[in-house]
């Protein structure tokens, strides 16, 4: 490969790669926003917003990012007005999708949405259309080499968590939502360390797809999860061995 092609190659990969970096920043900034605006701007007493900024480290966002995003949290710099909403439809092989969104356009976004929805070969519906398949739980994924199960499962019950699951090299730790601070608080205590923390929507049951369905499926996930406004995404799709495979 000639030295030019072999250099323009090199950045046009930086250029994805910085581009993805800065869409991530902004998910993590709106993250940080809200968290800072339902609990005050100190981490020591909020701990969502500890959390928040601890995934922001975790990818090296610059410390003047996160420290803005803080402020405009409080309000002690001007901002957009952010709002939470959810987004609900279906995709290819009727499997069900939730997406999380802060924006500050509703109108906006809610156009984008169903966009990617129909080029993927979904459906967007109405408010509570698919979210009676999922359960609403405060959830902590945690590396099963840093803690024993007995020790995880003595601190987690005890703090009120409903479950514990092991799935290959992680534990996840279930609760109800009014649970998740007090079960932070108390691994925190603990020095148990959570690599995930988050109050998410759990599938019910998974609905298992041929594989190239779930692949059609995958890629409108990645192309929701890829729209600034969409913080997270979730389905019930079953991640199967094959269909794990194809994922990069």
């Amino acid at each position: 490969m000639a030295g030019h092609s072999h250099w323009a190659n090199i950045a046009h990969k930086k250029g994805i790669v910085d581009a993805k970096r800065g869409k991530l920043f902004s998910k993590l900034s709106r993250y940080i926003i809200i968290a800072a605006r339902a609990g005050g701007g100190d981490p020591d007493t909020n701990l969502k917003l500890r959390y928040a900024i601890d995934k922001a480290r975790a990818v090296s966002m610059p410390k003047d990012n996160i420290e803005r995003a803080i402020k405009r949290g409080t309000g002690e710099l001007a901002g957009d007005n952010l709002e939470e909403l959810v987004y609900e439809g279906f995709g290819p092989g009727n499997v069900a999708i939730i997406c999380d969104v802060m924006t500050d356009n509703r109108n906006r976004t809610n156009g984008e949405i169903r966009k990617i929805f129909e080029k993927n070969g979904g459906t967007m519906g109405s408010p509570g259309c698919v979210a009676y398949l999922f359960d609403r739980k405060g959830t902590f994924q945690i590396d099963a080499k840093t803690v024993s199960e007995d020790e995880l499962m003595a601190v987690a019950l005890e703090a009120g968590a409903d479950d514990i699951e092991r799935d290959g090299d992680h534990f996840w730790v279930y609760t109800d939502p009014s649970a998740f601070s007090g079960v932070q608080v108390a691994l925190d205590q603990a020095k148990i360390t959570p690599l995930e923390a988050s109050i998410a929507q759990v599938p019910k049951a998974e609905v298992e797809t041929d594989l190239e369905v779930g692949k059609k499926v995958l890629k409108l996930i990645e192309a929701l999860d890829d729209y600034d406004d969409v913080q997270t995404v979730y389905s019930n799709l079953k991640i199967t061995p094959e269909l794990a495979a194809t994922m990069g």
